[in-house]
């Protein structure tokens, strides 16, 4: 970071006891000597405003969190409009959105291996407060986003409320949802997964979405993406959405990704087209690197080839300890001939493969970290937040038949049982769960699968509350086929294909969620209602009526 010219020490103490910044960023104020590259541009240039796809944040922790932006000043060019060569970013974070008094500055390098992305990972802050932040270059000035730091692991929190979405299908809808998101006072957002989608339609009118055709609403400006320079191109459209922008500038992201971030239900080395392994991870590795290049993530999250560390966890004081998973990328293939439900479902009959052993989702180091993170908790709630839905429901194909979705949980039974069998032993009555991917809200309680035809359900082990899309499915077919779904699934409270979020609102001892939705995404200005709330009490497992 830069030094500040225009204060001494002790005023600038005085300054940071007022305004609230903590004093171990004192300590990070020496001039900056940073060992730029030869090639650097020392006085970039641009013909257009360079900061188009926005700012965000996220990761937080109590001393600060992680500020993005990517210089993209012409998204649909082929280098974007930028010099293949790398720059320096100025950044400014203060306690006011007027940036009065800037309380810490640096500057940072926009490189082109990384697709001039920034990511500064700020800290000295002063923990459970609301910050600004900003970046500038060649005269320009980025949007000013809001983040804000944690509470300190062991202070007393009386409320937190977030909002749990994802699901944004460029082609199938506007991202309504996340103009209303970006209202609500949240203190942080889950973004489960499929940011962008890698799908192509070839230039069709419609989309057919269970038996209906629908209007497209926008195209994609590519072919399916395969490598690095596809995948970017990709995001940058999907960045240019001013809602999607606005929840960005709004409150910080947690985010992690699924599958249409790489390619439909790909699971480890294997897509869902036959392709060789070792070429497969080729394509892994591009997705995963543009992924990187375009989320607030953490150095600790950057791609090593095909490798990507994505689960990581977060205290919120003494209220909530969050756990983030990565489902797809330790995961073993999904099984069975499954047959197409409409939607685009995979369901199958449960067969003996499901429950095999050798079978995981998480892959076992996922594992042990999330149980061991369980297992220590002292927080008053636990979040498991996650992909895909948990709850173990039977769905119907064409023509009446019964089976399971291979691609979520259901095809995994034995991690299943494993991850409800500890937090029945670790944390009873505390952990919630929250997911998406299956485009439609769920809300239900999670029991404990004993594996006999007809036998009694076990008790209720969690809660899950599985946000639906904010775009995928075009504006959905509303209650079509919750009454047969909510009769099928005792467990299950409730259902609708409707595009929304998920608002959670966490008390000391009442977690409540309400299923929000938007009454259309194929044209602008759709109007947000609740469907349904929800509470869960502390000690008391299970979904009730709010």
């Amino acid at each position: 970071m830069t030094r500040m010219p225009f204060l001494d020490r002790r005023a600038l103490m005085a300054m940071m006891a007022k305004t609230g910044i903590g004093a171990g960023a004192l300590a990070a104020w020496p001039a900056l000597a940073a060992p730029w590259p030869r090639n650097i541009v020392a006085d970039p240039r641009f013909a257009d405003y360079p900061f188009a796809l926005g700012v965000a944040s996220g990761d937080p922790a109590p001393d600060g969190f992680v500020i993005w932006t990517r210089l993209c000043p012409r998204p649909a060019e082929q280098h974007y409009g930028m010099p293949r060569a790398p720059m320096v970013v100025s950044w400014e974070v203060a306690a006011e959105e007027s940036f009065a008094v800037v309380l810490a500055k640096g500057e940072a390098l926009a490189s082109p291996e990384l697709g001039h992305s920034v990511h500064v990972e700020v800290d000295g802050l002063s923990p459970d407060r609301v910050w600004f932040y900003r970046f500038r270059i060649a005269g320009q000035v980025s949007p000013v986003g809001r983040s804000r730091t944690l509470p300190l692991p062991g202070a007393r929190v009386e409320r937190l409320r977030f909002a749990v979405a994802g699901c944004q299908h460029y082609e199938h809808g506007h991202f309504t949802a996340w103009k209303h998101i970006a209202r609500e006072p949240v203190d942080f957002i889950f973004h489960y997964g499929d940011y962008i989608y890698e799908t192509n339609e070839k230039g069709a009118q419609t989309l057919t979405i269970q038996g209906h055709d629908f209007p497209r609403a926008r195209k994609h400006n590519n072919d399916e993406p395969y490598s690095l320079d596809d995948y970017r191109q990709r995001y940058a459209q999907y960045k240019t959405d001013p809602d999607l922008q606005a929840a960005h500038h709004a409150a910080p992201f947690w985010v992690s990704f699924d599958d249409h971030e790489v390619d439909n239900d790909w699971a480890d080395r294997w897509d869902q087209d036959g392709t060789p392994p070792e070429v497969f991870l080729y394509r892994r590795a591009a997705a995963f690197q543009a992924y990187y290049e375009h989320m607030p993530l953490r150095r600790a999250s950057m791609p090593d080839g095909s490798r990507m560390r994505m689960h990581r966890n977060a205290r919120y004081g003494d209220l909530v300890n969050a756990f983030v998973l990565d489902t797809r990328q330790y995961r073993s293939d999904q099984i069975g001939e499954a047959e197409k439900l409409p939607g685009g479902e995979k369901l199958a009959p449960m067969t003996p493969a499901a429950y095999d052993p050798a079978r995981t989702m998480m892959g076992d180091a996922q594992e042990k970290w999330l149980f061991d993170g369980l297992a220590d908790s002292t927080a008053r709630w636990n979040l498991i937040a996650h992909q895909v839905m948990l709850m173990h429901l039977v769905g119907r194909g064409n023509g009446g038949a019964k089976g399971y979705n291979m691609d979520r949980w259901s095809g995994y039974m034995h991690s299943r049982r494993r991850l409800l069998s500890h937090i029945d032993k670790a944390c009873p009555g505390n952990v919630v769960t929250v997911s998406g991917d299956a485009h439609r809200h769920y809300a239900g309680d999670v029991i404990q699968d004993e594996g006999a035809p007809g036998s009694k359900p076990a008790k209720i082990i969690t809660s899950e509350f599985l946000g639906t899309s904010v775009s995928s499915g075009d504006d959905g077919m509303g209650e079509l086929n919750t009454p047969q779904q909510l009769a099928d699934n005792p467990a299950l409270k409730a259902t609708i294909d409707r595009r929304g979020y998920v608002l959670c609102d966490v008390g000391r001892d009442v977690w409540q969620a309400e299923l929000k939705v938007i009454d259309k995404v194929s044209s602008p200005g759709g109007k947000l209602s609740t469907y349904a709330s929800f509470a869960v009490e502390r000690g008391d497992p299970g979904v009730k009526k709010a």
